[in-house]
């Protein structure tokens, strides 16, 4: 497993793992099945554990803090969560002190963590960006010790350009994927610049990427998949990466057709992003073992060939750009 810098965080494996499977939305998921999933994660070299408050109302918060509590103990892996969605009505208001430190001291108890290594803003509103009141209030957190670092997670490029102006942010969490290369344009080189870590969530398109799904698959009634399709519950963005299931599928078909039988479509995707040099770690998630070794293997895969990067830019081209380059 190789490493990368996340801007003052530290060096983390450059392959992660995204827990939000092992909290909820993506359908039943049993406590055995999601402490193997982050058992495998661990023993593939992984080192960088993505959660968040809202994950299962914090159950995946639990499982990360249980599995991984000796290696917490011992500092050999960085924890990141997220805060803010737990608001109710959802709304810039209130990001204020008062309730991210309540949100902070909840996810310190579920991880067992005295000293949170990563807190990020979780994908607020557009108008948290232009309030340097909630960035001071994550500076009185981490004055105080209860965060290491903070950052945000966010939807639009502009956001996480923004968001980069304040210079306490030291990571920005975006969608970044064959199926959403907007942030390669501007984002990844502002990001390099000013040495703020690049977190890539959604790299597998919400599985359309992994090359498993068909156009009769059928998803749970509490998987985002089935009711998330439209934006209905968030950001639809966060659902097949914004594209339209019927268009992602045609575009998988287009990239079978061009790329060579011996990579792995998921092994691709990643590996697509990690050719990125600004990119400082992507969190695939998953709650198989297989899975969780195979993402991991990414990390020590060959690059891309200039075949392959041209198979990305013109599948995007046909088949996705129409959908989600303006939008985010």
């Amino acid at each position: 497993m190789n490493h990368r810098e996340l801007g003052d965080v530290g060096a983390v494996s450059e392959v992660g793992y995204g827990a939000w499977q092992i909290g909820g939305d993506w359908g039943e998921v049993t406590e055995d099945e999601a402490v193997a999933a982050v058992e495998a994660a661990r023993e593939a070299g992984i080192d960088f554990f993505d959660t968040a408050d809202v994950y299962g109302d914090g159950r995946s918060e639990r499982i990360v803090g249980e599995t991984l509590a000796d290696d917490i103990a011992a500092g050999d892996v960085t924890v990141a969560t997220k805060a803010g969605r737990r608001l109710d009505p959802h709304e810039a208001d209130g990001y204020a002190e008062a309730n991210l430190r309540r949100f902070v001291d909840r996810s310190r108890e579920n991880l067992g963590m005295d000293t949170l290594d990563l807190v990020q803003l979780h994908c607020p509103p557009t108008d948290v960006y232009y309030r340097p009141e909630t960035f001071d209030a994550l500076d009185a957190l981490e004055s105080e010790g209860r965060i290491a670092s903070y950052g945000v997670s966010v939807e639009r490029v502009e956001e996480g350009l923004k968001a980069i102006e304040y210079p306490g942010v030291e990571t920005v969490q975006i969608i970044f994927n064959p199926f959403r290369q907007r942030p390669a344009e501007l984002f990844l080189e502002e990001a390099a610049a000013r040495d703020v870590g690049v977190i890539c969530r959604v790299p597998l398109a919400s599985g359309l990427l992994t090359g498993a799904l068909s156009r009769d698959a059928e998803f749970p009634e509490d998987d985002h998949r089935n009711y998330n399709r439209e934006g209905d519950a968030f950001d639809v963005g966060e659902t097949f990466a914004g594209v339209p299931f019927e268009a992602g599928l045609d575009a998988v078909d287009a990239l079978d057709e061009r790329l060579a039988d011996d990579r792995p479509l998921p092994e691709f995707a990643l590996r697509w992003i990690l050719d990125h040099d600004a990119v400082s770690t992507v969190i695939p998630g998953s709650t198989t073992p297989e899975h969780v070794r195979a993402n991991a293997a990414a990390s020590e895969a060959a690059p891309l060939s200039d075949a392959e990067r041209d198979a990305a830019s013109e599948v995007y081209d046909d088949h996705v750009r129409e959908h989600v380059h303006q939008r985010w």
